[in-house]
């Protein structure tokens, strides 16, 4: 058994407090929207890895305490943290008692196989595939980006889908878990380079690809791609992907197509007007408030 210990706090002080319950002998420490379920919820928009610029004006902080902890040795803890924090006391709380589970059945049974079209299923290592006649990826939640289950990824495996054909050679650019080169290369394409800035993700793709039979070339960032592509595909953020346009770009061979995602619907003229001396975008489709970016080099 657990303890839970859910604390308000504003957005000046919660990541303090937070940090400062870790401190104090806390095991785990986690911050929400203490509006969540109203009408003053704010959502945040983000991905793994990128932290949102500020936190919710009126924010939970819910921390897990041993369940031996006494009230005595918890009060005690709770003040330490708070004082650490910088606050004068401690904020208004509630405790609850958590009970035992099986966290690995729990976890397992919040991810289902995700249909993304009728060829292509992404299916975690524990279920039967729905389709054993469709391309079914094996693909379990892991530290890097992308299991198919966030719009920005659907809409890139949805292109893919679409525009892959037998032989082409594709750019996944930032490739976090892999899933969009491994489905490039399921759907036939003959070379696919993925590229992360993260050492990590390039070991997650590296270990997904081996586990669905396929090859990928895969590199960090830092290392130049000097090759040009049929098919380019990045799906990370709105910022880089202004910042990267040249030298993404210039990576699109004569009649290539590219395609971008990670961009809110508000962020897409942004996107395009970065692109705009080097490609023509248009937005492709939409999906739950983000878009997919399309483009075409002239050429052959």
């Amino acid at each position: 058994m657990w303890i839970s210990v859910t604390l308000q706090a504003d957005a000046a002080r919660a990541e303090a407090l937070s940090d400062a319950l870790m401190d104090a002998g806390a095991l785990s420490v986690s911050i929400e929207d203490a509006d969540a379920g109203t009408a003053a919820e704010t959502p945040q928009f983000g991905e793994p890895g990128h932290l949102p610029s500020a936190l919710w004006e009126h924010s939970r902080v819910i921390a897990l305490f041993d369940g031996d902890t006494g009230s005595a040795e918890l009060g005690a803890m709770l003040a330490a943290a708070a004082h650490a924090a910088g606050l004068d006391a401690v904020p208004p709380f509630t405790t609850a008692e958590v009970a035992e589970q099986n966290w690995v059945q729990l976890t397992q049974s919040q991810f289902d196989p995700i249909r993304i079209t009728d060829r292509l299923w992404i299916v975690p290592s524990w279920h039967e595939a729905p389709d054993p006649g469709a391309i079914n990826i094996e693909l379990d939640p892991g530290m890097a980006f992308g299991t198919g289950s966030h719009p920005t990824t659907r809409l890139c495996l949805e292109w893919l889908c679409d525009t892959v054909r037998p032989g082409c050679t594709v750019l996944d650019y930032g490739c976090g878990s892999g899933i969009l080169g491994i489905a490039a290369a399921r759907l036939g394409a003959a070379d696919v380079l993925g590229v992360d800035i993260d050492e990590k993700a390039v070991e997650a793709a590296r270990d997904n690809a081996a586990r669905n039979g396929v090859r990928l070339r895969l590199q960090h960032s830092a290392i130049a791609v000097e090759e040009t592509f049929d098919r380019v595909v990045a799906n990370i953020l709105t910022n880089p992907l202004c910042v990267l346009a040249p030298a993404i770009a210039a990576r699109i061979a004569g009649g290539g197509q590219v395609a971008l995602s990670g961009v809110l619907e508000t962020q897409a003229d942004q996107v395009i007007e970065a692109w705009a001396p080097f490609i023509a975008l248009q937005v492709g489709a939409r999906l739950d408030g983000w878009v997919r970016l399309e483009g075409q080099r002239p050429g052959p």
